[in-house]
Parts: C-alpha cells; structure tokens; sequence
C-alpha cells in the first residue's frame, strides 16, 4: 500500500479518531432544544460538507434564526470539552504515525471539521509532532466529494497527487480523495458501518486498525 507513498493525508472524524458518536449526540441535543426531530437522513445530506456548509444546510433545512457563524459557535462549544477529553485515537492509529515519521513519509490531515475542534483533538493527542499541515474544507472552495481540501494539503506538503495515500472513512469523502487523483484506504467506523458496501466500491484498500497496514494484512479491492 505504502509503494511509491510520499504522503499520506488522513481524514480526521472517524478515521485518525473516533469522534463520529460525538456528532450523533450534538445532532440530537441541539435539535430537542429547539423543538425539532433529527431526521434519519440528516448525517448522509450533510455527509463531506464542510463545517461551514453543514451550518447553511442545517440553517436552511430547518428554518433556524441564529445566523450561520451563530450555529458554528454553538457547535464548536457543544463539542469542545468531548474532543479534548472523550476523543481517542483509532486503533493503531498512533504505532502507524510513528511508523510513517520514522519513514520519512509526509502527512497531513484534510478535514471537514471546524479549526477549533481540530486543533483541540491534536494537542490532546499530540499530532503536530507527526502532522506537518492542517486544512480545513472550510478553507477552500468546496468540501467533499470535491478534490479540493485533498488538493490543498498536497500542495502544500509539495506532494504530487499520483504519490499521495488518503485514509477516509465516508463515500464522500473517499469520492474527494479519488476526485484528487489520490490512492484511497476506506477506514472502518461503526458509525458508517451501513455504508460498508459503498466505502468498499470506491477505494482502493480497506482497513479494520491502521496496524492492518504495518502488518500487510489489509484489503485489497480491485475494481473493474
């Protein structure tokens, strides 16, 4: 997996941490507080948006009256005191950045989360000594399915596409990273367990722990 591999770029909610059960109860939580019912659809409609978009959609669906950088602050406080204390790492998550550094393989993370919370859940756990750039889809024009967050950590780690290894564990989301022209491992999240089929059709490799991939015992899932 890691042949020809300048860097990796790792999605961050459900695949470098578990945190996606923190978005089910946030979800939840707010909506009761004003009245309203979290529909079963919400989670895949705002699947690869943007913490900016998920604000517009969130603000448009429902008719709400805060205002969208209103909703992103009232989110960011919600969920700040779980990512800083409730929020692992995924299995071997850790072993296989030490491996990469020790490799000389440059990473970066590309995510749709909001720059508090990220920031948050790497000094909690340490991720600038492995992690050389952080985007936000908030910081480019477009997130997932779109290349474009995928594109802007690759450039600025100096790194072609075609020599680039994204880790996901959504569709849209893989989508983005094959969208940038990039080989893709599908991470698995209970919280995306339903979309198991899909993950797998749109990458390249699959993985149940990142010590999968230290050990050669990944899925391999070849495409026609």
């Amino acid at each position: 997996m890691l042949k020809n591999i300048q860097a990796i770029i790792f999605d961050l909610d459900g695949t470098l941490i578990d945190s996606m059960w923190v978005w089910d109860e946030i979800d939840i939580e707010f909506l009761s507080a004003r009245g309203l019912t979290l529909p079963p659809t919400y989670q895949k409609e705002i699947e690869g948006m943007s913490f900016t978009e998920t604000a517009i959609y969130t603000k448009q669906l429902f008719q709400l009256p805060e205002s969208v950088e209103e909703l992103k602050t009232i989110w960011n406080q919600m969920a700040l005191e779980k990512y800083t204390k409730e929020v692992p790492l995924k299995p071997g998550a850790e072993a296989f950045l030490k491996y990469c550094k020790s490799k000389k393989i440059l990473m970066g993370i590309a995510t749709s989360n909001s720059r508090e919370l990220v920031d948050a859940v790497a000094n909690t756990h340490h991720l600038k000594d492995y992690i050389e750039v952080i985007v936000t889809s908030c910081e480019v024009a477009k997130g997932k399915p779109a290349p474009d967050v995928y594109l802007e950590v690759a450039k600025r780690l100096g790194v072609q596409p075609e020599h680039c290894l994204v880790f996901e564990d959504v569709p849209m989301g893989i989508l983005a990273g094959r969208n940038a022209g990039m080989k893709v491992c599908a991470v698995k999240d209970d919280c995306s367990e339903d979309q198991c089929e899909e993950k797998r059709k749109y990458a390249d490799y699959y993985i149940s722990s990142y010590q999968e991939v230290l050990t050669n015992s990944y899925e391999v899932l070849e495409h026609e």
